[in-house]
């Protein structure tokens, strides 16, 4: 990345997918959350990149720090939504190794 009109543009679609993947997680639409993890993920990594040679003014501080808070924002609501999702599947797991054992070796 060479100017700061990149640079934003890659913050910007960092945030639009934010908040695409909050949405999927209201939606419970877990597996399109998970594929959109993944852009997200590739998405930051090239950022991590291009952060190192930029330089920004007051006022491009001032925005990166307000896409980084709205990127914050959907990523703490994501995980609230989606953490009741795992303890559940957490729980569902739990016991199958004490049952399975149970039926395998007769134990009461």
């Amino acid at each position: 990345m060479t100017s700061n009109a990149e640079y934003f543009a890659q913050y910007e679609a960092i945030a639009a997918l934010s908040c695409r993947m909050l949405m999927a997680a209201r939606r419970a639409l877990w597996s399109d959350l998970a594929h959109l993890q993944e852009e997200y993920r590739h998405r930051v990594e090239a950022l991590r990149e291009a952060d190192l040679g930029i330089k920004l003014d007051e006022a491009g501080r001032l925005r990166k720090y307000a896409l980084i808070r709205q990127i914050l924002a959907d990523d703490a609501a994501i995980r609230d939504l989606a953490n009741p999702r795992m303890a559940n599947l957490s729980a569902l797991f739990a016991g199958r190794p004490t049952r399975l054992l149970k039926e395998l070796y007769g134990a009461r």
